[in-house]
């Protein structure tokens, strides 16, 4: 029988503030673009009891709290402290997987006959808030889907363990809200359906449920029955994502060489997103006829946008051309990736430009990567030929979990 443990860093930006400004302690807190535009990237349980969550407009959330103290955020800090509860949890367990910047799947199976597997992980635990000065919360159960529901009931900073033949009756008085992956839109359809509890669903034939919503319709009611065959993937950290183009022929063409660049950029940009991820160094090179290299590096704050990003790209193409001869290769890489949840940019995105970004990137997904592209980017389909090695999306950022 498996053993698979969900860690949970509670509140995490909101801890690591805690742990930088010890005042901020008990009270109601906001983090996130700080203008009205701007959005919640994470709020504190104090913020919470006034019906504030993340993703929600900071303007909104302002009104229901207007005691709290709001916060832009240091995605630097919050970085450092994620790697450092990274390594804590890679020196003390076989297979663990990272699948986002405050979350971990630690499969424990096996560990019962030598250490018992909930001691093991509660002294995970206690290890981790020793070490780090930061709440976290663990479920442990059978399977994955389990034990992150068990998380979410332990929390705020404490632990749950769900054992074998315990999950469904675990589950079935719960909200079908908490099946992972039941987003908005899933929950309303459920309920529509009356289907508010998980216990209604289990009752719920299966080709029923398959009949009415397709594939999603058996995910969910196989998750609402504690069945998840999914592994624990062996966590490695992808550190860079690049793109290269080679020329047929050698050129001199600006235009078409910013243009090239603009849609390497967009797609480079749009998988980080899609395999929620977030970049904090951009590298450009310029490679000439004679095969004369050069390259040009900037870090900026964590990001994902392509708003953000293109200046820069386009400032370093424009002092690194400076021969005005023929290019035979340009390449663009991001680097120092991190997980980066649903954010673009963890805390200067609009409402207006987080929406801008998820619907293109749905017809994206729908349509494929070139199907919206700027315009400055078109030419980039006929122009030139890509790098076989390094010029198609990365495989580890194709899924949209790590």
């Amino acid at each position: 029988m498996n053993t698979i443990t969900h860690l949970d860093l509670d509140t995490f930006f909101v801890s690591v503030e805690r742990l930088m400004d010890s005042r901020l302690k008990g009270r109601p807190v906001l983090i996130g673009g700080v203008s009205d535009r701007g959005v919640v990237a994470s709020c504190s349980y104090e913020a919470r009891a006034f019906g504030v969550h993340s993703a929600m407009p900071m303007r909104q959330a302002r009104q229901l709290c207007p005691e709290a103290v709001v916060i832009r955020g240091n995605s630097a800090n919050y970085s450092r402290y994620s790697s450092l509860v990274t390594e804590i949890i890679r020196d003390r367990v076989p297979i663990f997987e990272k699948t986002s910047i405050d979350e971990f799947y630690v499969d424990l199976t096996g560990a019962d006959r030598f250490f018992g597997c909930l001691k093991m992980a509660s002294e995970l635990r206690h290890t981790i808030m020793r070490e780090s000065g930061l709440p976290i919360s663990f479920g442990m159960s059978t399977n994955k889907t389990v034990a992150k529901i068990a998380t979410g009931e332990a929390k705020p900073n404490n632990q749950l363990e769900v054992g074998a033949g315990r999950e469904r009756p675990f589950l079935a008085p719960l909200s079908v809200k908490k099946i992972p992956g039941v987003g908005g839109k899933t929950f309303q359809s459920l309920c529509n359906l009356g289907l508010k509890r998980i216990g209604t669903v289990q009752e719920m034939p299966e080709e029923m449920m398959e009949r009415v919503l397709g594939k999603s319709g058996q995910l969910i009611w196989r998750k609402a029955n504690g069945i998840d065959p999914s592994p624990v993937i062996p966590y490695s950290e992808r550190k860079s994502i690049s793109t290269e183009r080679t020329f047929d022929r050698d050129t001199t063409d600006v235009h078409k060489l910013r243009g090239i660049l603009t849609a390497m950029t967009e797609n480079l940009a749009f998988q980080l997103r899609r395999g929620q991820k977030l970049t904090a160094c951009i590298t450009v090179k310029l490679r000439y006829s004679d095969f004369d290299t050069h390259t040009l590096q900037m870090r900026l704050p964590y990001t994902a946008a392509d708003h953000v990003i293109l200046p820069r790209v386009r400032e370093m193409f424009d002092r690194l051309y400076k021969r005005r001869v023929l290019v035979r290769l340009i390449g663009v890489r991001f680097s120092h990736l991190v997980s980066g949840g649903h954010q673009i940019s963890l805390f200067d995105d609009t409402e207006e430009m987080v929406k801008l970004y998820q619907a293109m990137d749905r017809v994206r997904d729908k349509y494929g990567d070139r199907a919206v592209m700027r315009a400055a980017g078109i030419e980039a389909r006929t122009i030139g030929r890509s790098n076989p090695f390094s010029g198609e999306p990365p495989p580890l950022l194709a899924n949209r979990r790590q």
